[in-house]
């Protein structure tokens, strides 16, 4: 939600950098290795056949696992919903809104070692949106379509809708979006998730809450993703585009499936403490 003050800086910043990568044909960074097959890639560390018992499979560490979803706690739920609220009627005034919070997730990854650097671990600040329930997001993604064209003083006010009901939303998920990783440009980000699935999503703010999750990458063109996983794909980038503008195309969803959560704040009580499970 914070570039939004520039809806047209994103965009041009995408634009410029794919055209670059397509002339210079040097974008591939993990040399040897290309998960595009064509325009498009399936992840091939996640496994979700247990996903309806709440038990999601991945490769971590070379290692096949299964890993319990949790759920994200109270006041993470509360701290998120009044901080975004808070934000958005700032900007209804004309306030700038602050870089930290809940939509700036500092995502740290690890795994997938470019041929620029000699570690494989890697932190980029990701925008990052809460995940509507399987049930809500078929009308959350109706109610977008019809105020698309709407002035922002009104869209502002659709979005105070969705986050003033806590229950529109499940706790098992957050989400962002891939937005630069192409078959001819894959971020730090995308090799390390397509080579290892697990991260850290940092939030600075007090209190500060820490989410280790198993992320799910999902191709706008991928058939394999479920009914769910094609909503939430279609939902986020038309969150984000909502105030950004229009993208020339769509980008990766990545979802991030809660495994563990820690209050990472300096006061008593936190001091990265694991408060879920």
């Amino acid at each position: 939600m914070k570039e939004y003050i520039n809806p047209l800086l994103s965009v041009l910043f995408l634009t410029v950098m794919l055209l670059s990568c397509s002339e210079s044909g040097r974008c591939v960074e993990k040399e040897g290795i290309n998960y595009w097959k064509g325009n498009m890639f399936i992840q091939p560390n996640i496994d979700i056949s247990k996903y309806g018992d709440g038990i999601i499979r991945a490769r971590v560490d070379g290692k096949w696992q299964e890993f319990k979803i949790r759920e994200l706690l109270d006041g993470f739920m509360k701290w998120n919903l009044s901080s975004r609220l808070k934000d958005l009627e700032g900007i209804k005034k004309g306030e700038m809104p602050d870089f930290a919070g809940p939509h700036s997730g500092m995502v740290a990854s690890y795994g997938g070692m470019r041929k620029d650097t000699e570690f494989s671990i890697n932190n980029a600040v990701k925008g990052t949106g809460l995940v509507p329930k399987k049930e809500k997001i078929k009308d959350m993604i109706k109610t977008l379509e019809e105020t698309w064209d709407a002035p922002i003083p009104e869209k502002i006010d659709i979005l105070k809708g969705f986050y003033e009901d806590e229950n529109m939303f499940d706790r098992t998920k957050l989400s962002s979006l891939e937005l630069y990783s192409t078959k001819d440009f894959q971020t730090h980000t995308f090799l390390n998730i397509m080579a290892n699935p697990a991260v850290s999503v940092v939030f600075l703010d007090i209190p500060s809450y820490e989410v280790r999750a198993i992320c799910r990458l999902v191709h706008p063109e991928d058939e394999t993703a479920t009914e769910e996983e094609r909503d939430l794909l279609r939902y986020v980038n038309m969150i984000h585009d909502y105030f950004h503008g229009e993208s020339p195309r769509k980008s990766i969803v990545m979802i991030f499936n809660v495994i563990q959560v820690f209050d990472n704040s300096p006061r008593a009580g936190g001091r990265g403490v694991r408060v879920v499970p």
